[in-house]
């Protein structure tokens, strides 16, 4: 049975064993991304038809994402994780019997609930305090950046040696596992009995998104999430079109690239590991806010006058910084202003922003890479990211102003 989440130490507990699963999940989930490229050529899926693919998955999991939210306030973490993992597990079964390049759509189908790291985020949530919250929220991202170091070489080396459907048969496995691990260590609930439930206005229905648009009015929740969404926007449009920019620009084959994301999630892993926790408990939230957009501009002057690979590497670790900072920052802001009873919706919208990059950026990256080449990158970036710095400079001004009256 599940330890009861009201003390420290089982509180710890449920934590270690969220961050042990978001591992797997993560590794399980980048295993499949290493070889769905070449399983897509084999079955004779062109570029467009696998962008096609890539669209269809994005549009899945931004539907599927402030639905899992709510799913998760109304049932409980237990059963929204035992859905996630059981959803992948689905996944990856048809996947591993894929013969065909309408199987492999099919596939995609259950990507609508697999949401394991926005689980993870809502039981943390749950379990800390809000000084103790963006800290926590920082470390998932160790388990993130592990999951893509490991699953990416693992995924590899198991397509290399033993073909290409066995890292999806291993992925099946170490989901159904992780089943099992929700169920004997994740307690059906999390929130605290002071926190409660959210008021039931007549039960609303998990598809109900008059209520996901009932929490955007809360107080600032608008406003972060308007800067959450531009904040990463820029660079989630370059990440998506590297790919082809290592190819095109750098010159690089499939192994080099394959070492550079691999060099991505190391720096990942030691920025959100290692870094985010201590900035917060030495900075707020506010000026780590600012610091980001900052710090986005330097990335976007770096792509602006970025020639080569080496260049990249250096530019990468502003970006990651950025791109975690900000983050983690953004989705402990908005937990904050919301009910407790309804972090898990919150975070299922937070969820969304990712899959809505993948959705519109491939179509925006094409089209400046296309006319503009890759210093057109860095200049949207530099624009928006001023952008963000003086709305948020002046939103900063004016809460100093009505907090000094």
């Amino acid at each position: 049975m599940a330890a009861d989440p009201g003390t420290s130490k089982s509180r710890g507990q449920v934590i270690t064993v969220t961050y042990l699963l978001t591992a797997i999940d993560v590794s399980c989930l980048f295993m499949q991304f290493a070889v769905t490229p070449y399983l897509a050529r084999s079955l004779g899926l062109d570029t467009v038809g696998f962008g096609y693919l890539q669209t269809v998955f994005g549009v899945l999991q931004l539907v599927g994402g402030p639905v899992f939210g709510r799913f998760s306030d109304q049932y409980g973490p237990r059963a929204a994780l035992t859905l996630s993992f059981l959803s992948a597990s689905i996944y990856y079964l048809i996947l591993a019997f894929t013969t065909s390049i309408p199987f492999l759509f099919l596939s995609r189908v259950p990507s609508i609930f697999m949401h394991g790291l926005p689980g993870a985020q809502m039981i943390v949530t749950d379990l800390t305090t809000a000084q103790e919250r963006a800290g926590a929220l920082g470390k998932l991202g160790l388990c993130f950046g592990l999951g893509i170091i490991v699953g990416s070489s693992v995924g590899g080396y198991l397509a290399t040696r033993f073909g290409l459907y066995t890292p999806t048969l291993i992925a099946l496995a170490a989901s159904l596992i992780s089943c099992v691990i929700v169920m004997i260590y994740i307690p059906a609930q999390t929130k605290s009995k002071q926190e409660g439930r959210a008021p039931e206005r007549g039960k609303p229905g998990l598809f109900n998104f008059g209520e996901l648009v009932r929490l955007l009015k809360y107080p600032g929740v608008m406003a972060i999430l308007i800067i959450k969404v531009f904040s990463s926007f820029p660079i989630g449009v370059f990440m998506l079109m590297f790919p082809i920019v290592s190819v095109d620009f750098f010159g690089l084959n499939a192994a080099t690239a394959g070492y550079l994301m691999s060099y991505f999630g190391i720096l990942q892993l030691v920025v959100q590991g290692f870094m985010v926790g201590r900035l917060t408990s030495r900075l707020s939230d506010d000026t780590l806010l600012l610091l980001s957009v900052v710090v986005a501009m330097v990335v976007g002057l770096g792509l602006v006058v970025m020639t080569n690979v080496y260049h990249f590497c250096i530019i990468a670790v502003p970006m990651v910084f950025t791109l975690c900072v900000s983050g983690v920052i953004t989705d402990s802001i908005l937990t904050k202003a919301v009910p407790p009873s309804e972090t898990g919706a919150m975070l299922g919208i937070c969820a969304s922003i990712q899959p809505l990059t993948r959705t519109v950026g491939p179509a925006i990256g094409g089209y400046l890479y296309k006319h503009y080449g890759v210093p057109s990158f860095g200049l949207f970036d530099v624009i928006v990211s001023l952008l963000l710095l003086i709305y948020l400079v002046n939103r900063q001004t004016k809460q100093n102003g009505a907090k000094n009256n």
